[in-house]
């Protein structure tokens, strides 16, 4: 996998950042089960940034379970991490988008159906 992140934002700390860039690349099936993610050093060398930010963010996908360590090999994707990110993500966009938006139709007065219709871009 060759690293080319797009950048960096000011709004949130870069160890999280690098955490949603290899999620992100679980998710879309660039990393793949079993499959070997660049080391801390590649990281945090081709990305500019410090080894340890670039550890913190791997372990992130370590406590969610994404990626394990083979003791001298380096880090790998899980078996289940592309189905657990998804599922994962899901809840989250359900949490963060859906929910709030029908509340806020709910305040309108525009039934689900409306914005069923909404969203399929019917109205």
């Amino acid at each position: 996998m060759g690293v080319n992140y797009p950048g960096f934002n000011d709004t949130e700390p870069l160890f999280i950042q690098i955490a949603r860039w290899l999620e992100n690349k679980i998710v879309t099936g660039q990393l793949k089960a079993d499959e070997q993610i660049p080391s801390t050093t590649e990281l945090s060398a081709a990305l500019k940034i410090n080894p340890a930010t670039v550890r913190k963010g791997v372990n992130i996908l370590v406590e969610k379970g994404l990626v394990y360590k083979k003791r001298g090999m380096g880090m790998y994707v899980a078996a289940n991490a592309e189905d657990s990110a998804r599922d994962d993500r899901r809840e989250r966009f359900r949490d963060d988008y859906v929910r709030p938006m029908l509340e806020e139709a709910a305040r309108l007065g525009i039934s689900r159906d409306e914005v069923a219709e909404m969203v399929k871009g019917e109205r």
